[in-house]
């Protein structure tokens, strides 16, 4: 389990509607005649001409090239080195009852350590373009640019670690600048995912996850991790120039200590927030609910200029270091949300439809936080659900 100390974390889970979610299918419907699938095997020492056996595992670009829809690709345990980004191209694509799979073989941990590239927006490490594959149980460490991008639709990027990119961890985008906003990337589930530590140069940039700019309808996250990154956790920014995007939901997540790394360093530029839902006054309808924004250097959760009607229900925001919920407009509906502070700290500001099912910080309320001064604990369970510890208390997400 992951913990960090603290003191007088605030108040009850159940007060704040902290339940459990939802595991969603992984897939659709069994194709009726689906061709047999192939198990492709790649090793860090796989040889490009080899037979991708277990006995003769081959390397990863040649698998993504050799794969067709509903095959698996094995990745053994080990580091990967790479110099140049590794990318699926559109081209490559599963189906929603076949999905393509590349995968940690068993419990092995294989880490894809792009460290030889330099900080570049072109130095991505690994690049999603292709549909309906599913993504599961390996880390993407040190790119120039974001760890992982996600071009593609319908896919499902499960347990995965981006840590230490210089951008952005794991981001949702449009493929290319001549990509319309009919093929912005939709329908993604990012499940049980972590991303920290994740810091550009100029401190500004490099977020958890991020679902920004160019990104469709219907992507979600649900039960990940976002921690001390240089940014924000969650970034949803818009810009006039691109327009709205598509409403992001995040479900049963959690967002802590972002804008300090966890050697402590910090950048004068981040932003800080746990979760940032917008940006230059264009209204998407996001929905967050029963996650946690602990201990961030800025917001626990803000609008950041985002005017529409987004749906904020049984969060739980604690000590954060100017407000834990900042909502200067809009007309967001807010719903069994708690607020708590254990010392000094701004008022939250919410503007929206609010009502007493809330117990926003108006003032002193540290006696509702002392009751759970402790640590702050955190695992996934076998199932891929989020169980967090504050101060003694346990939820399962």
């Amino acid at each position: 389990m992951h913990r960090m100390h603290r003191k007088h974390l605030g108040t009850a889970l159940a007060s704040a509607g902290l339940v459990a979610g939802t595991l969603v299918a992984l897939s659709g419907p069994a194709a009726q005649a689906a061709p047999t699938a192939t198990t492709i095997y790649v090793a860090p020492n796989g040889s490009a001409s080899a037979a991708g056996t277990m006995s003769a595992p081959t390397t990863l670009a040649t698998a993504i090239s050799r794969a067709a829809a509903g095959d698996t690709i094995y990745l053994r345990g080990g580091t990967y080195s790479f110099s140049s980004t590794v990318t699926i191209p559109q081209t490559s694509n599963g189906t929603s009852g076949a999905r393509t799979t590349l995968a940690a073989y068993g419990s092995e941990k294989p880490v894809l350590n792009f460290s030889a590239q330099s900080e570049s927006s072109s130095n991505r490490g690994l690049q999603l373009f292709g549909s309906y594959w599913h993504l599961r149980g390996f880390t993407v460490e040190r790119a120039g640019d974001n760890g992982i991008y996600v071009g593609g639709s319908n896919n499902v990027i499960e347990r995965t670690v981006t840590r230490h990119n210089r951008d952005t961890g794991l981001q949702l985008g449009r493929i290319a600048s001549s990509t319309p906003s009919s093929a912005w990337p939709a329908n993604n589930l990012i499940l049980s995912a972590q991303s920290h530590d994740n810091v550009d140069s100029d401190g500004e940039d490099a977020d958890g996850f991020a679902a920004k700019l160019t990104t469709g309808k219907g992507n979600v996250f649900r039960y990940a991790v976002a921690h001390n990154n240089i940014d924000d956790g969650w970034d949803l920014y818009t810009k006039t120039d691109t327009g709205a995007i598509g409403p992001v939901t995040v479900e049963d997540s959690l967002a802590y200590d972002n804008g300090t790394l966890s050697n402590g360093s910090q950048a004068g530029n981040g932003d800080r927030n746990g979760y940032k839902l917008g940006g230059d006054d264009i209204a998407v309808n996001h929905v967050v609910k029963r996650s946690i924004a602990y201990d961030n250097g800025k917001h626990g959760f803000t609008w950041n200029s985002n005017p529409g009607t987004m749906t904020i229900s049984n969060n739980l925001s604690v000590n954060n270091t100017e407000r834990n919920f900042t909502f200067d407009g809009g007309t967001s509906v807010f719903r069994n949300n708690t607020s708590c502070r254990s010392g000094s700290g701004t008022n939250d500001r919410i503007i929206g439809n609010s009502d007493s099912s809330n117990q926003f910080w108006s003032g002193s309320n540290g006696s509702r936080c002392s009751a759970y001064s402790g640590t702050l604990g955190w695992s996934f369970a076998s199932d891929g659900r989020l169980v967090v510890t504050l101060g003694g208390k346990q939820v399962t997400l």
